[in-house]
């Protein structure tokens, strides 16, 4: 198909294990890439993908869309004024209720049978809008727990992050209790800074101290549109040539991070993150 068709790009979507092979088939018929999270089942794997795409030159992203939800982006335009001075404390709190029984996920059923779960494929979102918000994450010290026994992999963690610039946050989630209230955004947060706090709720909206300022009420599409919004950046960067928010190369960072809370996990420590 892709030697007939000669597409602009491809839209990889499937699950992590068949992602390498997928971005060789483009490589090298050099056919840029959009795709999916989480990058790899393996740290070896992710690296060989990233190296898949620079050795032939191809333009190659990860779609880690949670970045472009929208209540993110204003939060970011506002740490950047200054809103709140220097932030000293963030916390990311994340819950559903759907990894109860005997039949888990009914959305996802192939959780099931992960051997790594919540982090590589739920905090992992978290993880990365840090590392959008707050910069590269230096360290990490997690926990984690299998509460659900029909399922492979670990369905609780609670993760203290620290960034470069010593600013430190907590990410925690689990599945099995109702979130404080259900929204798109999935997460409740709060930023506190020398001058402020923002805080954010499922619902999306954004608020300074008791100001509203991020109302999502109206906004169509999937989670604040960021799905479309990712996919736009993606066109729009191929078109002008600028690079990727989360191209293959920089999102290692976020592999990177992800793996050190599983060692971090593994060995009851807090783990450096590697400079990649």
């Amino acid at each position: 198909m892709l030697d007939q068709e000669r597409p602009d790009f491809v839209d990889i979507v499937t699950r992590p294990a068949t992602h390498l092979p997928l971005v060789r088939l483009a490589a090298e018929r050099r056919i840029a890439a959009l795709c999916q999270k989480p990058m790899a089942n393996t740290w070896k794997e992710a690296v060989e993908i990233a190296a898949v795409a620079r050795r032939a030159g191809i333009r190659l992203m990860m779609n880690e869309n949670w970045r472009w939800q929208p209540w993110y982006r204003r939060i970011r335009q506002l740490l950047g004024g200054g809103a709140i001075g220097r932030p000293v404390f963030y916390h990311f709190h994340t819950r559903r209720r759907d990894g109860l029984g005997d039949a888990p996920y009914p959305n996802q059923p192939y959780f099931k049978e992960m051997p790594r779960l919540i982090i590589l494929e739920t905090l992992v979102h978290f993880l990365d809008t840090a590392r959008f918000l707050f910069g590269d994450v230096e360290e990490i010290y997690c926990q984690t727990e299998r509460i659900n026994p029909v399922i492979a992999g670990e369905d609780l963690a609670v993760m203290v992050v620290r960034h470069r610039g010593g600013l430190r946050g907590v990410i925690d989630g689990h599945r099995f209790a109702e979130p404080g209230e259900e929204g798109p955004a999935m997460c409740e947060a709060r930023i506190e800074g020398l001058d402020g706090v923002l805080a954010l709720g499922s619902s999306g909206a954004v608020s300074l101290g008791s100001e509203l300022v991020f109302d999502p009420f109206g906004i169509p599409g999937y989670k604040g549109d960021s799905c479309r919004a990712t996919q736009q950046h993606f066109v729009d960067c191929l078109r002008s040539g600028h690079s990727f928010e989360t191209d293959a190369d920089g999102y290692l960072a976020t592999v990177a991070a992800v793996e050190a809370a599983y060692q971090s996990a593994a060995e009851n420590r807090p783990v450096v993150v590697p400079d990649r």
